[in-house]
């Protein structure tokens, strides 16, 4: 199911999907593949970072972004809160809730308040598949109304899920092929991927990143 994913590290993928899709680019490598369509699901440096969107920008490149990367992106941008269905590039996109429960930057205060509006995405690709794409979050009650055939999600806790989370998260969702991210860049390991899979109760893939 993975044949047209390119894993670029922390919670960057590429889609080749005939356009080019790309979530949160960040740290990319040597010439990237010009985008199609970018999708930002917050505007935190590691997922709204400008050099690399500026890396694979062109002059038809769609954005879709949450209201707190207003004013940070050029050209055609939507912008989406969740529970927002809009199509863009022709692809369908449903913004959900991502946020914090239970990871806290200070006493009373998490990483990623609800109020602060970040968003996963689920997204309809040319053949059906539904790509649910979670951004920074903790295992949130919304989770178990997403619906999708391929779930990306984060696993090296300290900012978002634990791997132990997120395998609760993969069994509420159930989906056909679950992807861990978020490690290997600012926090986590392939260990934290390694034991999402143990635990996760569906089909898990761990992608090696690459440098394309």
């Amino acid at each position: 199911m993975l044949e047209k994913f390119t894993w670029l590290g922390h919670d960057c993928f590429r889609i080749d999907d005939g356009k080019i899709i790309y979530f949160d680019p960040y740290q990319l490598k040597g010439s990237p593949t010009p985008a199609d369509l970018v999708l930002i699901t917050h505007e935190h440096f590691d997922h709204l970072s400008e050099a690399d969107i500026n890396k694979i920008s062109k002059a038809d490149t769609a954005y879709v972004a949450p209201e707190n990367a207003r004013g940070k992106l050029k050209g055609n941008v939507t912008y989406v809160k969740p529970g927002d269905t809009v199509e863009v590039a022709g692809y369908k996109i449903e913004a959900v809730p991502s946020y914090n429960v239970n990871k806290f930057r200070e006493p009373g205060k998490v990483f990623h308040p609800k109020e602060y509006g970040g968003v996963g995405y689920i997204i309809t690709l040319s053949d059906g598949t539904r790509v649910y794409h979670a951004g920074d979050t903790d295992f949130i009650p919304e989770m178990k109304s997403v619906k999708a055939d391929i779930a990306l999600l984060p696993v090296s806790g300290t900012y978002v899920m634990t791997a132990e989370e997120a395998a609760e998260a993969a069994k509420a969702i159930s989906p056909k092929l679950a992807v861990p991210m978020h490690f290997g860049a600012i926090v986590g390991s392939e260990k934290d991927a390694q034991r999402f899979k143990e635990l996760a109760g569906v089909p898990v893939e761990i992608l090696k990143q690459s440098q394309q």
